[in-house]
């Protein structure tokens, strides 16, 4: 495990557009079919990770306690299967039907979406307005596995919050630490670090 932080793409940055199935329903996820959504909140996730495994229940809660906004969410695994096959769709599937995710849980097979987003860890946030900008990259919240702090989401939950009431998402915002994004064999992108 390579400890890893946000890339923290720049703020006002337009949502990489995407099509990817879905682990649950087989669907094929477009970033299209939410443009009519206030905000738009990208996860890349996976299930092997401790950091993921330590704030996963929050990532459920986020689903349901979101799900009568107007926030679209999509959790996203990029991480190969070749290195890492307990990160392959049928063990998403089980982590999102265990956890009662209520949102779609795609795989980036080819790890194109990851790349376009600039992602580099798990977790790693993506928050989008309702023009597509970045208005957030970040932690969940200040909480990781060994240092005690409760799991409540809070940064997230803010920018979330002010985008839902058309405020202005604070600037000041802390990167999200994790495992790196498992990348297929013989590549990396410029961006990242193992």
């Amino acid at each position: 495990m390579a400890l890893t932080t946000s890339t923290m793409l720049r703020l006002g940055t337009t949502m990489p557009n995407f099509n990817l199935p879905d682990v649950i329903s087989g669907k094929i996820i477009s970033s299209e079919i939410f443009s009519h959504q206030k905000a738009f909140l990208v996860m890349f996730i996976c299930r092997h990770c401790p950091f993921v495994q330590h704030v996963q229940h929050e990532l459920a809660r986020l689903g349901q306690d979101y799900h009568r906004d107007d926030l679209a969410i999509i959790a996203i695994s990029s991480n190969s299967v070749q290195t890492h096959p307990e990160d392959g769709s049928e063990q998403l599937k089980e982590m999102a039907v265990e956890l009662g995710f209520n949102f779609p849980y795609c795989y980036d097979a080819t790890q194109e979406v990851a790349q376009a987003f600039t992602a580099a860890c798990t977790p790693d946030f993506f928050l989008f307005d309702s023009d597509r900008h970045l208005v957030y990259r970040g932690q969940l919240d200040s909480s990781r596995p060994t240092n005690g702090i409760l799991v409540t989401g809070h940064d997230l939950r803010a920018a979330i919050d002010a985008v839902l009431v058309d405020q202005v998402v604070e600037s000041e915002q802390q990167p999200s630490v994790g495992c790196n994004i498992k990348w297929h064999p013989g590549f990396e992108p410029k961006y990242s670090s193992r």
